[in-house]
């Protein structure tokens, strides 16, 4: 197991994990902003720091599944 970690690891770094590495990181970068967004509206909101960061986890996590469906390896 700890081998095929290492070959995806490898195969990511040289760019020949995903067939495309501009889609791949779109929806990386929709990830993340979505999860900032949540993360500041929450504190604007009112919410403790400690509280939106992990409510912003969870709703950032939960959606990566939903973003990553349609992405391709080589």
């Amino acid at each position: 197991m700890f081998d095929m970690l290492l070959s995806s690891i490898t195969l990511f770094i040289q760019g020949k994990l995903f067939k495309d590495l501009g889609t791949l990181a779109i929806k990386l970068l929709i990830g993340i902003v979505v999860t900032v967004v949540i993360c500041i509206g929450a504190v604007k909101f009112g919410l403790d720091i400690w509280i939106a960061i992990i409510i912003a986890s969870v709703i950032g996590g939960a959606i990566q599944p939903y973003l990553f469906k349609d992405l391709k390896y080589q």
